[in-house]
C-alpha cells in the first residue's frame, strides 16, 4: 500500500494525501523509499542551506562579521517574530544593503497566532518579515563581497544565482551534464526542480559535514570549503532553532527536541526535507498534492517508519486533531508510511 496522510472524521477516512519519500546515503544510494523516490518536484525553500552556502565558502561572512544568528536566519524560513526582523536588518546592514534592496515582498507571518498579534498591534509586514528576507540579505552581501551588481542578485543569469546553481549542482551530486530547470519562486528567485532521491542525497551530503572537517575528508564534486561552510550552517543553526522557523513551526521544534540530531527544513507545495547527522542521512518527501495539513505528520512519520521514537514529544503534529465549531474533536490527521528498505542505516 503506498504511503499516505489520512484525514479522518469519526472511524471512515475522508480525504487521502500520498506521499513519495527518498532517505538517502552521501553517496547517492538509497536507505529507503516510498512511492516514486525519482519523483521531480520544485525544492523551494528546502534548498536555502545550500543557497546559503556562498555566502561563507566565499569569505563574504567573514568579511562582513556575519555572526551565527544570521548565519541561521540565511537558512530560514522564519515568522517574521521580532527577533527574525531584527536579525535580518543587522545582517542587511553588515553589507550596507537597506530593505528597498529586498526582492522579496511582506507577507503575513506563517504563523497565524503571530500574525493575529501583529494585527492587534497594529503593525503591519514589511520585506523584512518575509520568511525569506534572510536568505535575501545573505544574497546582497554576497553581491557586495564579491563585487557583483546587487540589484541583479536575484537574476537566473546572474552572478549571485549562478553561484547558488553550482552549489545545489555539487550537493546533489547531479552531473555536469545534466541541466537544472528552474523557475521563479515565491520569494523572487529561482528554485530548482529535482528528483526526491537528489534532494535526500543533498541532505545526507550536509548531515555528513560536520564529520568531515577533522581531517578535512573530500566530498566527491563538493570543495572544501563548501564543506566547511555547510558545517558552520549546520552547527549554527543547531545553537539558534528559533530562528530557522519560530513560535509554534516544526522546524524549530524537531531541532530542539532531539538535540539537533535532526535538522528539519520546509519547503512549499508539499516538501519537507531533513538531516540526520549521526547516521549521516537525508531525507527527502512531497506531498504529491502540496497539502499543508499533511506536511507535519507526513515527516514526522516517515522518521518513526525510519528509526525508533526519533523526535519524541510532538503529538500535536505527529496526529493533528480536527474540531467543530464548537471546539470539539471530531477527527484527526494521521500518516501511515510504509517504507521499502534498500542499503542497510549505518
Amino acid at each position: 500500500m503506498p504511503s499516505s496522510v489520512e484525514v479522518v472524521r469519526g472511524h471512515v477516512v475522508e480525504s487521502l494525501h500520498r506521499l513519495s519519500v527518498a532517505v538517502a546515503r552521501p553517496d547517492g544510494t538509497l536507505v529507503a523509499h516510498s512511492g516514486e523516490p525519482d519523483l521531480v518536484t520544485f525544492w523551494r525553500s528546502a534548498a536555502k542551506f545550500f543557497q546559503a552556502i556562498p555566502l561563507v565558502a566565499e569569505g563574504a561572512a567573514d568579511a562582513f562579521g556575519v555572526d551565527d544568528e544570521e548565519l541561521a536566519l540565511a537558512c530560514a524560513s522564519h515568522n517574521g517574530e521580532p527577533r527574525h526582523v531584527e536579525v535580518a536588518r543587522r545582517l542587511l546592514a553588515r553589507s550596507g544593503s537597506l530593505e528597498a534592496d529586498l526582492v522579496c515582498g511582506p507577507h503575513p507571518s506563517l504563523t497565524e497566532s503571530v500574525a493575529r498579534a501583529m494585527t492587534a498591534r497594529g503593525e503591519k509586514p514589511t520585506r523584512l518579515h518575509n520568511n525569506c528576507s534572510g536568505k535575501h540579505a545573505a544574497m546582497l552581501a554576497l553581491a557586495r563581497h564579491r563585487g557583483w551588481d546587487r540589484a541583479a542578485y536575484a537574476q537566473p543569469d546572474g552572478a549571485v544565482q549562478s553561484r547558488c546553481f553550482e552549489e545545489v549542482r555539487a550537493w546533489t551530486g547531479l552531473a555536469p551534464e545534466l541541466e537544472i530547470s528552474h523557475a521563479i519562486d515565491g520569494c523572487g528567485v529561482p528554485s530548482f526542480a529535482l528528483s526526491l532521491r537528489h534532494m535526500a542525497t543533498a541532505y545526507a551530503r550536509l548531515a555528513a559535514a560536520p564529520s568531515l572537517l577533522a581531517p578535512l575528508a573530500p566530498l566527491e564534486g563538493v570543495s572544501a570549503g563548501s564543506i566547511r561552510a555547510a558545517a558552520r550552517l549546520l552547527a549554527a543553526v543547531r545553537r539558534h532553532p528559533f530562528l530557522i522557523a519560530g513560535t509554534e513551526r516544526l522546524d524549530t521544534q524537531v531541532i530542539e527536541a532531539t538535540g539537533g540530531r535532526v535538522i528539519a527544513k520546509v519547503g512549499a507545495e508539499g516538501v519537507y526535507c531533513a538531516a540526520l547527522p549521526e547516521l549521516k542521512l537525508g531525507v527527502a518527501l512531497k506531498v504529491e498534492d502540496g497539502a499543508l495539513r499533511a506536511l507535519a505528520p507526513a515527516l514526522l512519520g516517515v522518521l518513526d517508519a525510519l528509526l525508533p521514537s526519533p523526535v519524541p514529544n510532538l503529538d500535536a503534529h505527529r496526529r493533528p486533531v480536527l474540531t467543530n465549531t464548537r471546539g470539539v474533536e471530531v477527527g484527526h490527521v494521521i500518516a501511515r508510511v510504509e517504507l521499502t528498505r534498500g542499503a542497510r542505516i549505518g
